[in-house]
């Protein structure tokens, strides 16, 4: 079993948030993520756990301290796995030149560019290597496992639900990038991560993954502010509606106005997605 070091754990509504570091084989450096349990995880039950994933230039700590998800969790028995937004430290040129690319920006893909495929496989990491090692360590129910995003968290959040939902039974995001490849951050992204065929970024982007016959079996949970500031230059949710409605996939979509791309948006409906993700995942 990999080892996994203990960085600081706290009580927190009954459980336990804590904050853990191992060595990453997908990214080849160390990784650290956070972890929340609820009270019937402490005392051995296996429980049903959401991954939840940040945005640009967070880190492994900032949706769970940030958003109060760790509250109403705890009140629907679900546990919270949150890794980090890229990895740390991996020399990449430019990686820390700017807020969109390389640290804290790894879009939650495997890059296949030779600057960037050795330590940026975000992908394998959250998709497999995480739940795997925290399944391993911890008393969560890998069966009954969904994923929740904001932001670029949000476009990962899809895009992981949509290529595999049968690992991921529930869906949500909260001002989600829904289709990458045409607006600025992707476009930026994708060119360096994936290379300049555009065919390549399709597997990435939500919005062409429905369109290409991909779906997920729930309801998908989105949403948005109507004072985003990117609302209308990077997260055009109304294509990833428009997807939906042709392919028959179930989305729900709330505009809310007022509402900007902060934490205090989140922290104003995470309950609801909360709620949406015990539905299915308590059912199960």
């Amino acid at each position: 079993m990999t080892t996994i070091k203990t960085l600081e754990e706290h009580a927190a509504c009954g459980g336990r948030l804590g904050f853990y570091s191992h060595l990453s084989d997908s990214l080849g450096l160390e990784a650290r993520f956070g972890v929340f349990l609820p009270p019937r995880a402490l005392a051995g039950e296996r429980v049903p756990v959401l991954h939840v994933l940040a945005g640009l230039t967070c880190t492994h700590e900032t949706f769970l301290i940030k958003s109060n998800a760790v509250r109403f969790a705890a009140r629907n028995g679900i546990a919270l796995v949150a890794p980090d937004t890229s990895p740390r430290g991996a020399g990449v040129a430019g990686e820390g030149d700017a807020y969109d690319l390389g640290t804290g920006a790894s879009f939650y893909l495997d890059a296949t560019t030779p600057a960037w495929r050795k330590h940026y496989r975000m992908g394998t990491y959250v998709g497999q290597e995480l739940p795997e090692l925290t399944q391993a360590h911890f008393a969560l129910d890998g069966a009954r496992r969904g994923i929740m995003g904001h932001s670029m968290g949000g476009h990962g959040a899809l895009v992981h639900a949509l290529r595999a939902p049968q690992a991921w039974k529930s869906v949500s995001a909260f001002a989600p990038i829904c289709h990458p490849a045409t607006v600025p951050w992707g476009e930026k992204a994708f060119a360096a991560y994936l290379g300049a065929d555009r065919a390549t970024w399709a597997r990435h982007d939500a919005t062409l993954l429905l369109e290409a016959g991909h779906t997920h079996p729930t309801e998908i949970l989105v949403d948005q502010g109507e004072a985003d500031q990117f609302l209308y230059s990077q997260l055009k949710p109304e294509l990833l509606a428009a997807a939906a409605g042709r392919t028959g996939q179930a989305l729900r979509l709330r505009l809310h106005p007022r509402y900007d791309h902060s934490y205090w948006f989140i922290q104003s409906f995470i309950a609801d997605h909360i709620d949406h993700h015990a539905t299915v995942l308590n059912a199960l």
